[in-house]
């Protein structure tokens, strides 16, 4: 159930990268296939490669998972909301452009910007509900006749969301009594879970509070502690490690 998150700082990479023109694809492809053997699903963080002009890079990472190991999801990290044509764009842009699995959403604007996503078929779609971040409680905790807000987005994801199209949602390994309690309203829906290693989250607790009934249902995301389990050459086999022995 662990899925690696795809987010390439390049400051942290090792020294046999230094200099190379796809640096960030070539990292990110040798995690790939070390850690392969150990997922459930790929991440790439869209953020990381867009912020450094390495669009192409991304395309690169994506097409490799695909054809070297199509039997794991590709899920985009771009956290999209937006209305009307845009949302159709973006929603374009994840499921044509890199051809993700899936892709994380924002909920804030409704129903209707998440529609574009929904009706992709064969397509899946992850909606922010109680995120990992020290300041997730701002909003998403605020109560709106007597539930917490994310409360009222797990109900309309079980309720009308998910007989639109293929939905998850997303909830943080770091508020393990919320995580119970998303499960609680969702049932079995698949939750993508951040938050555990570098963030603090604990995993034998996701794990014992937010399965499915079928034991499975989690998408338990590990970003920084996979990737960067090593600063040497040897970074690809140290991140294969880390991944193995994420989860008890």
């Amino acid at each position: 159930m662990l899925c690696v998150g795809l987010d390439p700082d390049v400051a942290r990479f090792p020294g046999s990268l230094a200099g190379r023109v796809d640096a960030i694809a070539d990292f990110c492809i040798a995690i790939v296939d070390a850690t392969a053997p150990h997922v459930c699903a790929f991440k790439p963080q869209i953020a990381y490669f867009a912020a450094v002009g390495a669009e192409t890079q991304l395309e690169r990472v994506c097409a490799h998972i695909r054809s070297a190991h199509p039997e794991i999801p590709l899920i985009l990290d771009a956290k999209r909301g937006d209305i009307g044509d845009t949302a159709k764009l973006y929603a374009r842009e994840a499921f044509e452009r890199y051809g993700a699995d899936a892709v994380t959403v924002n909920p804030y604007l409704g129903t209707d910007s998440l529609e574009p996503f929904l009706s992709a078929p064969g397509r899946g779609v992850i909606v922010l509900c109680r995120t990992s971040n020290a300041g997730s409680g701002t909003f998403q905790s605020r109560l709106v006749d007597g539930r917490p807000l994310y409360e009222h987005v797990a109900q309309r994801a079980a309720d009308e969301w998910s007989q639109m199209g293929e939905v998850g949602l997303v909830v943080g390994a770091t508020y393990p009594d919320e995580l119970a309690r998303v499960r609680a309203i969702v049932g079995d829906m698949p939750l993508l879970v951040p938050g555990v290693g570098a963030q603090g989250g604990d995993a034998a607790t996701v794990l014992n509070v937010g399965r499915a009934s079928n034991g499975f249902g989690l998408v338990i995301n590990s970003s920084r502690a996979v990737l960067y389990a090593s600063s040497g050459d040897d970074f690809a086999a140290a991140a294969a490690e880390a991944a193995r022995t994420t989860l008890p």
